[in-house]
């Protein structure tokens, strides 16, 4: 399966946590690593997305919607750091 940047998934996180995690910076809770989010790898399909390190592929992010509700799940992620207003 081929992945895209983490920008493809801007919009789902957007729309479901009212912020856009990919103009945030993350800690991988894998790898330790910390990068921009919109560098990392997204792989979509028609069932959720799952956003991964770019670094050493650790799921850090999955999101899956239907017409009812959004599941997000965050755990691969030590922290992000979201820039103030």
């Amino acid at each position: 399966m081929t992945h895209v940047d983490g920008n493809a998934l801007a919009g789902a996180f957007a729309t479901t946590l009212g912020i856009d995690i990919t103009a945030t910076i993350g800690r991988c809770r894998g790898c330790g690593n910390s990068f921009d989010l919109a560098r990392t790898h997204a792989f979509i399909t028609a069932m959720g997305a799952v956003m991964r390190c770019s670094d050493c592929q650790a799921v850090l992010a999955v999101i899956v919607q239907n017409p009812r509700e959004a599941l997000v799940n965050l755990s691969g992620l030590a922290y992000i750091t979201v820039p103030s207003l």
